[in-house]
């Protein structure tokens, strides 16, 4: 329940004929019926609202009484005085607009939620809600008057120590948590290291086909992208160093390239590293859902092989844990900690100290680890259902080139005639989700596929019936 909101009691207007219990009267009942408050909402007490409005408080009692004569009001004892639970829910009127009823009861809208076959989701039904809501309630009571102020604009101490210590044991990045950057995700991080090393119109490698929001973030801050291919071993150096070789940064995922899933081999890796020791550039490693591997162990980070120290290594929670937390990091060369130190004073006051205490209580007392290697049976069974759903839908009509990890998978369809945009429109419009590989950057023959997230697919009936619509969408 909540108070009554601010613009729902207007001042009262002394000058006028209508009684002062009256006009209380009248904006109480207007802001119920345009629904700026809503059923179930708890509106201040006699007292403390005639103090507010300067007048006696019989008059606002006076009010009250002609409010829950007419079934607007109810009193609910210790809890006090609160709209009706039983009036149809308004939905908020703009001006000029008509009040309309019946909308959900809710303090808010609610937001949708994501469509079948979403890219980039984990398992919502999967996280452990209870688990998180008892961590974050444990930090809340424990708040004290620092907890109130900002915090370091660089992160929450305990979540970079978190941080570091699992990036050095599960993806062998050594690092100290000085070097650990907490941002507002991974477009923060890249925005972050634009900002920082990077002049306007700066050259840099971007994969073909890539990760679209990369694109985007150095296309804002004013750099010039240099899409180099990407083939069965990633990200093709060689190919980046005749179109650019003084580009001043790469941008990689060479754990899961996105969106092709392939890792980028050992010697490739070696050969990124090589030129950008000799150019003097930086590489950015997206480390791009790099947890989710179902055939052997997650992968070392390329971070791990870097020693030259010209890898940042950007990382988030949003595929991990979920996209709401809005939390990512980055970690930087020992080099350059003073220089994002400075950076991350300027741009930023930091994230919300309660969510990062909450995520290093959530790493260190063991969830996370436990949390990461449940979902990765589970997105293999997931995974799996999709994917034999889809033969039986579409039997020799659909190839599916499943790779050793991620969260989505590639289906491309035998026999169209249509473009991969033409079939995403189509089962767009049959509300699923699938996203056109073409759109990601390149124009090859096997550029062409349907992009598809299977982590929400929860049960063998369900992936059978996205099968189904697909199938009847794609005709």
């Amino acid at each position: 329940m909540i108070e009554s909101p601010d613009n729902a009691l207007p001042g009262i207007d002394r000058s006028t004929a209508t009684p002062l219990h009256r006009q209380v009267y009248e904006r109480f009942r207007t802001a119920i019926e345009h629904g700026v408050l809503r059923p179930g909402d708890r509106v201040a007490s006699a007292r403390s609202l005639a103090s507010e409005l300067g007048v006696a408080r019989g008059t606002v009692e006076a009010a009250y009484s002609q409010l829950a004569g007419e079934g607007y009001f109810c009193a609910q004892g210790q809890a006090g005085t609160v709209v009706s639970p039983s009036l149809p829910v308004q939905r908020p009127v703009r001006a000029g607009s008509r009040p309309v009823a019946d909308a959900p009861a809710l303090a808010g809208p609610a937001a949708p939620p994501p469509p079948p076959l979403q890219l980039g989701i984990p398992a919502l039904d999967a996280f452990p809600r209870k688990l998180w809501a008892r961590l974050m309630a444990r930090r809340a009571r424990a708040m004290g008057a620092a907890d109130l102020f900002y915090g370091d604009p660089a992160g929450h101490a305990p979540l970079r120590e978190a941080i570091a210590a699992y990036l050095r044991v599960s993806r062998g990045v050594a690092c100290q948590p000085a070097q650990v950057f907490v941002t507002g995700g991974y477009r923060a991080s890249l925005a972050l290291v634009a900002r920082t090393l990077l002049v306007r119109d700066d050259r840099v490698w971007i994969e073909d086909p890539g990760y679209a929001p990369t694109r985007d973030v150095l296309h804002s801050a004013g750099h010039r992208v240099v899409p180099v291919p990407v083939d069965d071993e990633g990200l093709m150096v060689a190919r980046g160093v005749r179109r650019s070789p003084k580009a001043r940064m790469a941008v990689v995922t060479p754990s899961h390239q996105a969106p092709l899933g392939v890792s980028m081999s050992l010697a490739r890796r070696l050969q990124l590293l090589d030129w950008a020791s000799r150019a003097k550039a930086w590489i950015v490693e997206d480390d791009y859902d790099g947890e989710y591997r179902y055939a052997g162990a997650p992968l070392p980070a390329l971070k791990s092989l870097d020693g030259h120290d010209r890898v940042l290594y950007a990382g988030s929670f949003s595929k991990v844990l979920y996209p709401g937390l809005a939390l990512g990091y980055l970690v930087v060369p020992e080099s350059l900690r003073e220089r994002f130190e400075n950076a991350s004073r300027i741009a930023s006051n930091g994230c919300p100290q309660i969510m990062q205490a909450t995520v290093a209580d959530f790493m260190r007392d063991g969830h996370f680890s436990r949390h990461l290697k449940k979902m990765r049976l589970l997105y293999a069974r997931r995974r799996a259902l999709l994917v034999e759903a889809l033969h039986k839908a579409f039997g020799d009509g659909v190839r599916i080139n499943l790779q050793a990890g991620g969260m989505h998978l590639i289906a491309r369809f035998e026999g169209h005639r249509d473009s991969d945009v033409v079939l995403a429109r189509r089962a767009q419009a049959a509300g699923l989700n699938c996203q056109p590989l073409s759109a990601r950057g390149t124009t090859s023959v096997e550029s062409q596929g349907l992009l598809m997230g299977f982590t929400n697919v929860a049960s063998p009936t369900q992936a059978r019936q996205l099968a189904t619509r697909l199938r009847a969408a794609l005709g």
